[in-house]
């Protein structure tokens, strides 16, 4: 055939005749169907076949002179070139014999339903994603509405966003040309499908594969009208054949995509409700998300570099199938070695909306609430675009934001795609961002506080600094990190560090469990709007035990394989009375106390009969992360110890648990935190491989001051000479036993020549805020030189 190709006759050389997706999908028909990939396989229009189409009636040179009038900025008269050129091609008709073609390799898939996908020789490439600037369209039946939708793929080669695009990129309108794919639907309608990239989207880790799903037809994630599920894969444990999952984040998943009974390719599917009890749990299980992983390192391998992926899950036979495969083109294209830019707020505001962050700047300008793409020229270039979701035809006016804000999407949708691809800062998943911001107002727009991104009221200032990472001087002790939140371990792993000293349980149990551990114990005997609400958290996981041991399994788990092989130092929870009460049902468990800093708080909680269940789950989830994962660079600390005796029923309570200090490596630490532990630092070290200074509780204890008040908190000062006095015997008698010794309390952070006068007492390790890292390690190069 002169027009159509089949698509198992075309691979990663045949761009030029099929266009980039068309090729990469012949690429795995060819070369990894028999290495265990699903793939569909179907037939491609020609270049040629488009090239010829527009030869008809001079339509090529109508269009070329109409495009050398572009101005991408120039929303209104792009808008008017684009229509006039799509109305050119819908009106032009195509040869019989291409028509005849079609005809041919439709009847041959015996298919009544196909897909029918855009494939342009400027699309998919290493360079650019060009992501979603041409058109698709699902479940098309019949040969009258195969054509249609040929015809109107034909035209989205000229869509206002195509055609801004190609400026942009400074890619030859006249040169680019267009294929289409025609493969059989996969009944997704009836399962679920996603998008995977093998590389974190955000920090550019590529120790990961991040699978993200919803419900029916994979539109619904692209347009980003889902939130979807999101699941974390450690590539190293994945080929080792251990549990790879790292972590899983429940998505609201709120509609699916269907099919319509419509012939017209353009209302052949629609938007559907998903019950209550499916938002409430995952669409895939644990096996499908590891068998997509397994797919997704298969292909990955066979490029050569990360990968941008979509798939489906038929929902008729169950089976999981790769519908495309792209390189990924915007993070993986990063230098992290050249420096990373940091972003920090100076003060913080009114929080007007919360969503999910993307990428890690900062946007600040006037909002534009905008409901309808006709009226996005309202936006100017630095305002905020805030809308309920992005598609392509929102692109042109994209660029010219400082900030974008969405109800709806995660971080595979439209919107943050072209986000990162822009460099712009977008907050996506916000439910209420259009409600609750009012146009014309100033805001600032945060992504550089995590997974969470902030839309906070009126102009806040903010400071970027560079960092640069690379050929660090070589100084007389380690530093390590402290890490609080899972979601900034993939970025913070790449400063410099030798891992982490201090990584904190509490905050895990507070941002990702956010239930008091003994509520979800007594789940069953627990009433009224409590009981509910813990029913519906825990939903998807077996029960809300299981919920609470396996979210502490991913948090550890993530930060673990973050770092991996330096070792990352775990406390146990060191919550006081106070902060468990505001966990959900905390207040049921929890007593009163005049100054929770010195009650029931730390080892004490662990033997005592009322939290020692409690106990038991964090220990559960370390064993699941090291003996499960194999992640054995997962070591524990234990804080607040009172005296020798309870150190040591601690320690049996924790080998009880088969967590036996020194076997697979396992270390346990001490917190060095009370002058006790100080005054009798040789019979402590007996039972524990070392000490972790906590200063801001040891200066606490030491100057017998309160520093949760305000009343004393100006003569709260690690560097006095009481308190170096202990830290001077600490670090003697560790390094004296040949036992660790570092320090995770804020002190070196804040204080440069505490951290240079810890250097030259000997101590092993400083445990440091990750923002402060780099100048410190850079400033106590210099004093070692001195």
């Amino acid at each position: 055939m002169k027009y159509v190709t089949d698509l198992k006759k075309v691979n990663l050389s045949s761009i030029a005749l099929v266009g980039g997706k068309n090729a990469s999908t012949g690429e795995m028909i060819q070369n990894l169907v028999k290495m265990g990939i699903r793939t569909p396989g179907g037939f491609a229009t020609t270049t040629e076949a488009f090239n010829l189409f527009l030869s008809q009636n001079h339509l090529d040179r109508d269009i070329s002179k109409l495009i050398a009038k572009v101005k991408s900025a120039n929303i209104k008269t792009l808008n008017k070139i684009s229509a006039l050129i799509q109305r050119k091609i819908m009106s032009t008709p195509f040869l019989p014999e291409f028509e005849a073609e079609i005809s041919s390799a439709y009847k041959k898939l015996r298919q009544p339903a196909v897909a029918v996908r855009s494939s342009a020789t400027t699309e998919d490439l290493a360079s650019a994603s060009f992501a979603g600037a041409q058109k698709t369209f699902l479940n098309v039946r019949g040969l009258k509405n195969l054509l249609r939708a040929v015809k109107l793929v034909y035209a989205s080669l000229y869509t206002a966003r195509a055609i801004a695009y190609r400026y942009d990129k400074r890619f030859d309108d006249v040169h680019s040309a267009i294929s289409v794919g025609v493969q059989p639907m996969i009944r997704s309608d009836k399962g679920a499908s996603g998008v995977i990239f093998t590389i974190d989207t955000e920090s550019g880790f590529d120790k990961v594969i991040i699978i993200n799903a919803t419900y029916g037809l994979g539109e619904a994630i692209v347009q980003g009208s889902v939130n979807p599920d999101e699941f974390i894969v450690s590539k190293p444990l994945l080929e080792e054949g251990r549990f790879a999952i790292l972590q899983r984040k429940l998505g609201e998943k709120a509609l699916k995509m269907i099919y319509t009974a419509d012939s017209n390719p353009e209302k052949s599917i629609k938007s559907a409700i998903v019950p209550k009890k499916d938002q409430l749990r995952f669409c895939i299980t644990d096996r499908e998300i590891e068998r997509l992983a397994k797919q997704a390192l298969i292909i990955e391998k066979h490029y050569g570099k990360p990968m941008d992926i979509e798939w489906a899950k038929d929902g008729l036979n169950g089976q999981l199938y790769i519908l495309q495969a792209r390189p990924e083109t915007v993070v993986s294209q990063m230098n992290r070695e050249q420096g990373i830019e940091r972003y920090a707020l100076a003060g913080k505001g009114e929080v007007l909306s919360r969503g999910q962050s993307i990428g890690q700047r900062i946007g600040k300008g006037r909002a534009r609430v905008i409901s309808d793409p006709k009226k996005m020229h309202a936006v100017k270039p630095g305002d905020v675009l805030v809308t309920d979701m992005t598609d392509p035809d929102w692109e042109p006016i994209m660029k010219t934001a400082s900030a974008i804000v969405t109800n709806r999407g995660g971080r595979t949708c439209h919107a943050a795609i072209i986000a990162r691809e822009l460099g712009v800062p977008a907050v996506v998943g916000c439910g209420d961002a259009t409600r609750m911001i009012k146009d014309n107002r100033n805001v600032t727009v945060s992504c550089a506080e995590g997974e969470i991104g902030y839309v906070y009221s009126g102009d806040i200032p903010y400071t970027i600094k560079k960092v640069t990472v690379k050929d660090m001087p070589k100084i007389p002790v380690k530093l390590c990190m402290n890490i609080g939140n899972p979601e900034k371990a993939f970025i913070n792993r790449f400063l410099p560090n030798h891992g982490v000293g201090l990584a904190r349980l509490e905050f895990i149990i507070g941002t990702m469990i956010g239930i008091h551990p003994n509520a979800v114990i007594a789940h069953k005997k627990l009433k009224g709007s409590v009981r509910q609400a813990i029913a519906d958290k825990t939903a998807a996981y077996k029960n809300p035990v299981e919920f609470y041991i396996e979210k502490l399994r991913e948090g550890i788990a993530v930060i673990s394989a973050a770092f991996y092989p330096q070792d990352v130092i775990f406390r146990f929870s060191d919550f006081k009375s106070n902060e468990y009460a505001n966990l959900l049902g905390g207040d049921l468990f929890e007593p009163l106390e005049e100054n929770p800093m010195i009650g029931f708080r730390g080892a004490s909680r662990y033997r005592d009969k009322k939290f020692i269940k409690c106990f038991e789950l964090e220990c559960m989830a370390f064993k699941r992360v090291r003996d499960q994962m194999g992640l054995v660079n997962a070591q524990l600390m234990i804080p607040f110890v009172r005296t020798v005796e309870e150190l040591r029923d601690v320690m049996t309570l924790i080998a009880s648990y088969g967590l036996k200090r020194g076997e697979n490596g396992l270390k346990i630490y001490m917190m060095c935190e009370i002058p006790s532990n100080v005054l009798l630092a040789s019979e402590f070290l007996k039972q524990v491989d070392g000490f972790s200074i906590g200063s801001n509780d040891l200066t606490q204890l030491t100057l017998g001051l309160d520093r949760d008040s305000s009343l004393v908190s100006n003569l709260f000062d690690e560097r006095d000479a009481s308190v170096k006095a202990l830290l001077h015997q600490a670090i003697s008698e560790c390094n004296k036993q040949g036992k660790y010794i570092g320090i995770c309390g804020q002190g070196p952070s804040d204080h440069p020549d505490f951290a240079a006068w810890l250097m030259h007492e000997g101590i092993q390790c400083m445990s440091l805020n990750p923002d402060t890292i780099i100048e410190t390690w850079l400033m106590l190069a210099e004093k070692n030189r001195q």
